[in-house]
């Protein structure tokens, strides 16, 4: 069998991306395609299509482990990977990561620990390092405000719980939920995530501001300590 390489420009017109999605529309693409039309073309003997195979292959075949790629990990993983490359893929995944928030309503409604996950897992989920949330809550259920309070390790001296309820008390609210995400996939608590999530809860029983959940956020999935009664 004849192995050598063949340019995307040799092709046949319609079997190349960028032309088959102005002739057949964009939803006729692969993902390897629509990858190939943002790195434009490839190197080192390799087409854009056949990095862009190489590449989403690496990532297990999951966007979600793309979007968690930097710039400097594609340029440095992939010869010929320029800066330019780099940078389409990274804001590429960021457009459809912010497209997700867009399409959420400004005061979205979390009754259940799925609709905290669903609202949490496009700020969370892709993140490479750890971060904690909290999410203020009306009376009815209705997103307040939310925010990012702490950010990198993941220990009781990492998370002040006094910064928690100062910002809760500004907000004025009666109720709210925290979060962190684990990069690793692994949803267990750890013995860290327990004792913190009963020290905010008693806490917030003395102010008269009720914790009700702590929501541990994945790519793939989520652990709710209401429940999972540990709250």
């Amino acid at each position: 069998m004849d192995n050598r390489y063949i340019p995307i420009t040799s092709w046949a017109e319609e079997d190349r991306p960028r032309e088959k999605l102005l002739t057949k529309g964009v939803f006729s693409l692969s993902i390897n395609e629509l990858i190939a039309i943002l790195l434009r073309s490839g190197s080192g003997g390799e087409s854009a299509l056949d990095l862009a195979r190489r590449i989403l292959g690496d990532c297990g075949n999951d966007l979600n482990q793309l979007a968690r790629l930097s710039i400097d990990e594609l340029m440095g993983r992939y010869k010929g990977m320029g800066i330019a490359k780099a940078a389409s893929i990274v804001a590429a995944m960021e457009l459809g990561r912010r497209r997700m928030l867009e399409g959420m309503a400004d005061a979205p409604l979390l009754t259940t620990s799925r609709d905290v996950y669903n609202y949490l897992r496009p700020r969370l989920g892709d993140l490479d390092h750890e971060e904690f949330w909290i999410v203020a809550l009306t009376g009815g259920g209705r997103v307040k405000g939310s925010e990012r309070l702490f950010s990198g390790g993941w220990n009781l001296t990492s998370v002040d719980v006094r910064m928690i309820f100062r910002r809760l008390l500004e907000l004025k609210v009666v109720a709210f939920v925290i979060a962190h995400n684990h990069p690793s996939g692994n949803l267990v608590p750890s013995r860290q995530d327990v004792d913190l999530t009963s020290k905010i809860k008693e806490a917030g029983r003395l102010l008269d501001i009720t914790l009700l959940d702590h929501v541990i956020v994945s790519m793939n999935g989520y652990y709710s300590f209401a429940d999972e009664g540990a709250l």
